[in-house]
């Protein structure tokens, strides 16, 4: 009897803490920084080059993480239109995997220097912020 007693007691015990631990939200799992991570940020530079038109100052690139080594590339001006670039790293440098846009980025050299070439227009800027880091 006195053994029943103690073991409901127990469980009775028990039960709101369980209770409590079962109800408690759980965080999203951070992902594992990549490719897009590194790269993700906003750029300042030039269009140097454009097939279709002049030379452009003073261009923004965004340059935005939207899966795992995949980032979308927004910008201020429109010759450039939006566009999703798969990455991959090669040796020193992060680049895209596929698809008819140029995208460089040397890590070691000029590690906040990016090279795109979007629709026929290429630009070339410098990094001047990242984005915060997520918690």
């Amino acid at each position: 009897m006195l053994r029943t007693l103690v073991l409901t007691a127990s469980l009775a015990l028990l039960l709101p803490a369980g209770a409590a631990l079962a109800e408690t939200p759980k965080a999203a799992p951070a992902h594992k920084p990549d490719l897009a991570d590194r790269v993700a940020g906003t750029y300042k530079g030039d269009i140097i080059s454009d097939a279709r038109g002049s030379s452009k100052d003073r261009v923004t690139i965004t340059v935005t993480r939207t899966g795992p080594d995949k980032v979308e590339i927004k910008s201020d001006y429109p010759r450039i239109p939006t566009v999703t670039i798969p990455l991959e790293k090669a040796m020193d440098a992060i680049l895209a995997a596929s698809g008819p846009s140029v995208f460089l980025l040397d890590t070691v050299r000029s590690p906040d220097r990016l090279d795109l070439t979007i629709d026929d227009a290429s630009w070339s800027g410098q990094r001047i912020a990242t984005p915060p880091a997520k918690k």
